[in-house]
């Protein structure tokens, strides 16, 4: 009798690899983290750009993302669908969150970088039953304009996350720009800038009296050591024409594993007291990071 033959041994499951690939801005990367399942990480020159969980896309793993989460948690009831436009794309982090949290949501994706989209769509997928999301490829101030004439008042959240390398490009953070979107807004709509500064905070106090110029409620969220001018990090700048939700907002940051001080009113004022609003023809671009800042081997 012939002997029953051995099942096969199942092998293992193949692990993820890193992608690279030149884009127009530089040279990026995809990583995984080898110690979360599901968990990307995407570099530019070196320097992260995003983090993906593709297993959970409300793990929100960068401080500066889980602010912008807080933020998005906080704007209306929980579960109510946004009409919202992503000013920079990275690996669409926070367009997924909102995906997530709140089904139905409405978003579009403008990046300047075609072959990145390209890249992370085609490794780090986001469509899905219930996910509406649109990406394209361009400049952040002309798809702004663009959608100021062709639909005024019809956003719940305008996201500029733009950075061309590390720097923000100046024409992305004048007067003219918070303009255009602000005519985008409908009544209570929200705009959320994600900038980056350091001592002496030069920059980010000309953004914040930028956006008190446009704006009537604003505030700022940071690290304290960021706020206090001790080191170079990531600084959120919010406005809106309607009440800011400061109270809910500033309890979510304050429980946050990286807490993070929120900034408004008066102490808002102070922060930007005897710094002019940033013009079109003032505008420069955001100081670069000191050396190995956000840098990753």
């Amino acid at each position: 009798m012939p002997e029953t033959p051995e099942p096969p041994t199942p092998s293992p499951a193949a692990e993820p690899l890193p992608v690279a690939r030149r884009t127009d801005l530089g040279q990026a990367k995809l990583l995984p983290d080898i110690d979360h399942d599901g968990g990307w990480l995407l570099t530019l020159d070196d320097t992260p750009q995003s983090y993906v969980d593709l297993g959970d896309p409300t793990h929100l793993e960068f401080e500066y993302t889980r602010r912008l989460g807080h933020l998005v948690d906080a704007l209306a009831e929980p579960g109510r669908p946004l009409h919202a436009l992503h000013l920079g794309g990275g690996a669409l982090t926070v367009p997924r969150y909102l995906a997530a949290t709140r089904p139905g949501s409405r978003q579009r994706v403008v990046d300047v970088d075609g072959p990145l989209l390209a890249l992370v769509e085609q490794h780090l997928p986001w469509q899905g039953p219930g996910v509406d999301i649109t990406a394209e490829v361009g400049d952040a101030r002309a798809a702004l304009a663009a959608a100021a004439q062709a639909a005024p008042g019809s956003l719940d959240l305008v996201v500029a996350d733009v950075f061309h390398g590390s720097r923000t490009p100046g024409h992305l953070t004048s007067v003219e720009f918070l303009r255009l979107a602000a005519a985008t807004l409908r009544p209570g709509g929200c705009y959320a800038a994600n900038l980056a500064d350091g001592p002496p905070l030069a920059f980010a106090r000309a953004q914040a009296a930028t956006l008190r110029a446009v704006f009537p409620q604003t505030c700022l969220i940071a690290e304290a050591p960021v706020l206090r001018g001790r080191r170079y990090g990531n600084i959120l700048l919010v406005g809106s024409a309607a009440p800011l939700p400061v109270a809910d907002l500033g309890r979510r940051l304050a429980g946050d594993i990286f807490p993070a001080r929120l900034t408004e009113g008066a102490d808002l004022a102070a922060f930007a007291a005897r710094t002019a609003p940033v013009t079109d023809a003032t505008a420069t671009d955001s100081p670069p990071p000191p050396d190995g800042a956000f840098s990753v081997g």
